[in-house]
C-alpha cells in the first residue's frame, strides 16, 4: 500500500547519507532473482548513486534523492512483522591444530551438491526437504548432518581451513555464518559463507523452550550459552539438533575492517544492512524499517533505512528481517537482545 515519505515514523530525522552509502556500496553487486523490470530499475538507480561522488555525503541531498527515485509502500502482511538481529563474531583461531585450538572449521566438500535453485536454498522455503546432497550409487542423497559431520563423516578430506578453541563459539559462528579470527601472532582473517549441507536450520534456543527449562521471553543469546557452557554434555546434543552446518571460505577481504559478504555478495554495512527473504524482496532494494519498542541499542526506538542485502534459513515470510549489527562484543549484545515486532516499509523504484 503505497504511503508518502512524510508519514512514514521518523523519517525526516533518519541520516539518509549513511543508507546512501550502504546502498551504493551494495547496488552493484548483481541483486539476485526477482521481476526484472525492478531488478533494471535498480540498476538504473545505482547508476545515479554512484554518478554523486561526495555529494552522496550530504544527508538532506541523500534525502531528496531516495524521495526522487523511489516511491515507499507499506507491506501489509498476514502476520505481524519481526525483527532479529546478528552480527559478525571475533574469535580466537589456528591455522593449524594444536594447543586449545580442536575444534575445526571445514572449507566445502567436493562432493556437495545443490540440488534447489539459489532462492529456495537461501531462503529456506523448501518445505524442509534438503537442498543439497551427495551421490551414492548414482542417486543423489541427503547430505551428512551437522551429528555426522562432527562425529567424523568428513575427516582425513582436508578440508580443515582453521582451527578455534570453544565449540559453543564456532556453533554460533556457524549460526551467524562469517567470522573475523584472531590468530595466535595477532594477525586478522576473515572466514565467510561458502556452502550449507541443505538440512533445515533448528533453533536449538527453541529446543530449550520445548523442554521447559525456559520462557520466550527469557530465552536469548546470552542465556543459551550460558546454559551450553554448564551442560557440555547434553548442550552437544542439542547443538547437533540443528542438523543444518556451514562450510567455510576464506574472505579477500578481510582487512579486519570492511563488513563481512552477504548473500546479494556485497560487503555489509553496521545497522543498515538486512537480510529478507528473497522470495518476496528483490536484494539491493531500500526497506525502511520501525520498531518503536527496539531501544536497547541506545535509540528511542528503531526507524531507519535499511538495504536489502542478505538472506537466512530463518528468515520467512514478507515482513520477516534480521540487522546485521556489526562485529564484536556490542554487535553481539544487540543482536542477542533483538526480538521485537516492526514494519516494513519497501521503496520501489518509480521507473
Amino acid at each position: 500500500e503505497r504511503v508518502r515519505f512524510a508519514a512514514l515514523p521518523g523519517w525526516a530525522a533518519d541520516d539518509h547519507a549513511k543508507a546512501l552509502a550502504a546502498f551504493i556500496q551494495a547496488c552493484g553487486s548483481a541483486p539476485g532473482p526477482g521481476p526484472k523490470a525492478r531488478r533494471v530499475a535498480l540498476a538504473q538507480i545505482c547508476k545515479s548513486a554512484r554518478g554523486l561522488g561526495a555529494k552522496a555525503s550530504d544527508p538532506r541531498l541523500a534525502r531528496r534523492f531516495f524521495e526522487r527515485n523511489f516511491v515507499a509502500a507499506a507491506v501489509n502482511a498476514p502476520s505481524p512483522g519481526f525483527l532479529t538481529g546478528y552480527y559478525e563474531p571475533v574469535l580466537d583461531g589456528s591455522l593449524t591444530r594444536q594447543g586449545d585450538y580442536q575444534v575445526p572449521i571445514l572449507g566445502r566438500p567436493a562432493d556437495l551438491e545443490q540440488v534447489r535453485s539459489d532462492v529456495l536454498r537461501a531462503t529456506a522455503n523448501a518445505a524442509n526437504k534438503p537442498t543439497a546432497g551427495r551421490r551414492v550409487d548414482g542417486k543423489v542423497v541427503p547430505y551428512f548432518t551437522r551429528a555426522e559431520i562432527e562425529d567424523g563423516a568428513l575427516d582425513g578430506r582436508g578440508l580443515e581451513l582453521l582451527y578455534l578453541n570453544d565449540p559453543i563459539a564456532a556453533f554460533f559462528m556457524h549460526v551467524q555464518g562469517s567470522g573475523r579470527i584472531r590468530l595466535p601472532d595477532g594477525r586478522l582473517t576473515r572466514i565467510g559463507f561458502a556452502a550449507k549441507n541443505g538440512h533445515s536450520y533448528t533453533s536449538i534456543g527453541g529446543v530449550l523452550i520445548n523442554r521447559g527449562l525456559y520462557s520466550k521471553e527469557q530465552m536469548n543469546l546470552e542465556v543459551l550459552r550460558q546454559w551450553l557452557a554448564a551442560n557440555p554434555t547434553d548442550g552437544r546434543t542439542v547443538m547437533q539438533a540443528n542438523k543444518s552446518y556451514i562450510f567455510f571460505r576464506f574472505n579477500p577481504q578481510a582487512d579486519g575492517w570492511s563488513g563481512p559478504v552477504g548473500g546479494q555478495g556485497s560487503p555489509l554495512t553496521e545497522g543498515r544492512s538486512l537480510a529478507v527473504d528473497a522470495s518476496y524482496h528483490v536484494l539491493g532494494t531500500p526497506i525502511y524499517v520501525a520498531s518503536p519498542s527496539l531501544t536497547h541499542h541506545g535509540g528511542k526506538g528503531f526507524s531507519r533505512l535499511m538495504i536489502a542485502q542478505d538472506v537466512g534459513s530463518a528468515i520467512k515470510g514478507p515482513e520477516r528481517g534480521d540487522i546485521y549489527w556489526g562485529s564484536g562484543t556490542e554487535a553481539e549484545r544487540n543482536a542477542g537482545l533483538t526480538r521485537h515486532p516492526g514494519r516494513f516499509f519497501v521503496l520501489l523504484p518509480r521507473r
